[in-house]
């Protein structure tokens, strides 16, 4: 069977989607990154239904590019969130936390694209039945809320396993990441940590270079024993976490210690004692670009690559 061509699909022109950072991937990022070709996404999570219209509006002021809204499926107000995705005529959605299945029927009678995040074959093959459009098989390498596998264990085995497109996502911040997806058996590319370095995204200068300054060994997992795993770049706050967590601490107290840490990094651009939500792969991240370089020079590395690319026997 031959695979939708995922680009086709959502009217883009490039096949790289912007990961839906919580509390950062807003209008600002999306819709320059929708104007450079890709798809850009506004994360829904956290936010009230008029928050969530807002960011729409100001995005679609923007550009007059698709994008997309990510659902985070275990918020309380997660009907509030889709009636307003169909009040305002969003054609696509990314979902994670949580399955899609209670809320597929109200979303493709309005049809709406639905591709959610998954981290193993077994969900993927789930999703597939369930009638969602693609899968985003996404890595441990990845910043944010990770799973078990990394990507280039996790990719063949999805592609492999079911017939719909598959974005890869997790580790990948160059031409050559993209061109490995590729071989792998993959559409396109989820990114997060390298838009995390652009010009665009509405995060504090300290927040950046954090980024920036990190290393191939920067980042960590933390929540692993309590089965909500979250990578991090470390600093005073996670060491503090890790600590907590590995001595038994109870789920008030890492609580405690976590509430509002995200929002002390994005908006307060507190690195120590805030969440700094990257990927393994911020190491390869050195300098702060127009996310319209980032997206082309991306391609065009990638085909060099794959036009370059011999292998010696």
């Amino acid at each position: 069977m031959t695979k939708t061509n995922i680009t086709k699909l959502l009217g883009i022109k490039y096949p790289i989607f912007q990961g839906a950072m919580a509390q950062i991937a807003r209008y600002e990022l999306a819709s320059a990154v929708s104007n450079a070709g890709g798809l850009g996404i506004i994360a829904s999570g956290g936010m009230s239904a008029d928050e969530l219209r807002h960011q729409i509006h100001e995005c679609k002021k923007l550009t007059d590019k698709p994008f997309a809204v990510n659902l985070m499926l275990m918020m309380q107000n997660i009907d509030e969130l889709i009636d307003v995705i169909i009040e305002e005529e969003i054609k696509i959605v990314t979902t994670g936390a949580g399955t899609p299945r209670p809320f597929m029927e109200k979303l493709k009678s309005a049809d709406i694209i639905v591709i959610p995040v998954i981290p193993s074959v077994k969900i993927a093959k789930k999703m597939e039945e369930l009638g969602v459009d693609a899968v985003i098989a996404e890595g441990t390498e990845a910043g944010g809320h990770v799973g078990e596998t990394t990507t280039m264990a996790l990719l063949p085995q999805v592609t492999q396993a079911v017939s719909i497109p598959v974005i890869a996502a997790g580790g990948i911040a160059d031409g050559r990441g993209v061109a490995a997806a590729y071989v792998l058996g993959a559409q396109g590319v989820q990114l997060g940590t390298l838009f995390l370095a652009t010009e665009e995204c509405p995060v504090p200068n300290s927040f950046k270079n954090a980024v920036l300054d990190a290393t191939d060994t920067s980042t960590t997992v933390t929540g692993r024993r309590n089965g909500a795993p979250v990578r991090s770049i470390k600093n005073p706050m996670i060491k503090k976490y890790l600590e907590l967590e590995y001595s038994n601490a109870s789920r008030d107290e890492l609580e405690e210690l976590t509430l509002g840490s995200l929002r002390r990094a994005v908006y307060e651009g507190d690195v120590e004692n805030g969440s700094v939500m990257a990927g393994q792969i911020c190491g390869m991240i050195t300098k702060v670009k127009p996310v319209k370089d980032v997206v082309e020079g991306l391609f065009k590395e990638a085909d060099e690559v794959l036009n370059n690319t011999k292998i010696e026997y």
